[in-house]
């Protein structure tokens, strides 16, 4: 691999293109109970599989008939029972049992008089509904309109319906790439960027990356909701994770919740086309989501949600705020968005490379020639670039950049990314047996890698 990952010019999970159709009439929405079977729905089913069957709404609740007449005989046993502890001097215990005393911190005290039906997590819901409150505002839809051109050169009309999020109140939005480019890869010829309030402005992309599938979108307003940016890198697995975003196109401002389930996935979109580490979650992303952002608990941007696994249910994924940052600084510098670049192809050392390759360490990035589609061979060193000209060699394991190591948690790419072209870093190279500190100056990133 390249010591940058090639950009996604389109997610192959998550097209955005949305169809315009004109429908005859409008579809009556018809409100029925159905009704209710002998057998209840939370019932267990048979030991043997039943047939599959089409799904049905669920039935309806009965209500359920509250007696207000005297005693039954439950209670009347229960009172005797009492009657009889209470006799034999028990009178302290069963208050206190039952919570009667009013001990402070007992369960009867603090708890409420309904009944229970399971743990609930009030914290996580209450994060929830704060997150979507304070963010939702800050969260857009974005309609591309563009033409893509046909097997034949000829011109296709094309509308695609994303998402993004305000970050900066002067109107500065983050949004996916592929949200805001036509099929062909040419950028969309008018944006509509439209708010939860309902008011529209005219977008235009003021950049795209040229590292993964981001975009800045610029609209001429002042005084804009903005989302608080959060920091990916302390992100745990298994953390709420919170979504929000415009599903199908339609769906304005859905919020979905799951957890972070995973981080530094890679997913291979295309033959020439790999986004790497991102952050997997099983909050409910689907087309028309794409540029959206995903939030941690305290309601903070912690990625921005770009694909999901076409072929599972609860499979998305979302690109690192802290990967995200650089080019959203350089956009309110009114710079042009560049990453860095060193010219080397290199894999990460795991358990199994290392067994491989006899390698002395367990972390870092072995840089080594690499194979294209064609089968040809790519050599480790790219000529005339930054690495070449610090003397990097084919065989040298990068095991940290400016002191911070190199592993699984912290890939190369991943640390290279806060850095901006021009700027000189010091890597920690192991050659051999031997450690050495080389100084590279990064150069910028070639748009067609």
């Amino acid at each position: 691999m390249t010591d940058q990952p090639a950009p996604g010019d389109e997610t192959a999970a998550t097209n955005e293109s949305v169809a315009q159709a004109a429908t005859d009439g409008a579809t009556e929405t018809v409100a029925y109970a159905p009704i209710p079977e002998h057998r209840p729905a939370w019932a267990s089913p048979p030991l043997e599989p039943a047939p599959v069957q089409p799904v049905q709404p669920m039935p309806l609740p009965r209500p359920v008939k509250v007696s207000r007449g005297g005693p039954g005989l439950g209670t009347i046993l229960a009172a005797a029972v009492l009657s009889a502890v209470l006799a034999s001097g028990g009178t302290v215990l069963v208050l206190e049992g039952t919570g009667a005393l009013g001990h402070a911190g007992s369960p009867a005290a603090t708890s409420g008089a309904g009944p229970s039906h399971g743990p609930v997590t009030v914290d996580d819901s209450s994060a929830v509904v704060s997150a979507a409150a304070n963010v939702s505002p800050a969260v857009v839809r974005i309609t591309a309109t563009g033409a893509a051109t046909d097997p034949l050169g000829g011109s296709i009309p094309e509308t695609g319906v994303g998402s993004g999020v305000i970050y900066d109140k002067a109107g500065w939005i983050l949004t996916n790439r592929h949200v805001v480019l036509t099929s062909s890869n040419a950028v969309a010829s008018e944006l509509t960027v439209e708010l939860k309030d309902g008011s529209e402005y005219k977008g235009t992309v003021y950049g795209i990356d040229t590292l993964t599938d981001l975009a800045i979108v610029k609209v001429e307003a002042t005084n804009l909701p903005a989302a608080p940016m959060g920091k990916s890198a302390d992100i745990k697995v298994g953390q709420l994770a919170i979504a929000i975003g415009s599903p199908l196109g339609t769906y304005t401002n859905t919020v979905t919740t799951g957890i972070i389930s995973a981080t530094g996935r890679t997913v291979q979109i295309s033959a020439d086309v790999r986004l790497t580490n991102l952050i997997q979650t099983d909050a409910a992303i689907n087309p028309g989501n794409s540029g959206g952002p995903l939030l941690d608990a305290a309601g903070s941007v912690i990625g921005i949600n770009t694909a999901v696994e076409r072929d599972s249910t609860g499979i998305g994924f979302a690109i690192p705020i802290d990967i995200a940052r650089p080019i959203m600084a350089q956009a309110l510098a009114g710079q042009t968005l560049a990453r860095p670049y060193v010219g080397i192809r290199y894999e990460m050392i795991d358990a199994k490379l290392k067994a491989e390759k006899k390698l002395s360490v367990d972390a870092g990035a072995l840089i080594g020639p690499a194979t294209d589609a064609a089968g040809g061979t790519l050599p480790a060193i790219t000529p005339d670039s930054p690495a070449a000209a610090a003397g990097l060699k084919d065989g040298d394991i990068i095991t940290a950049i400016e002191g911070q190591p190199v592993d699984a948690e912290h890939p190369l790419d991943a640390i290279l990314s806060g850095y901006s072209p021009g700027q000189t870093v010091k890597l920690s190279v192991l050659r051999g047996t031997t450690q050495m500190t080389i100084s590279v100056t990064l150069g910028t990133r070639p748009q067609n890698l």
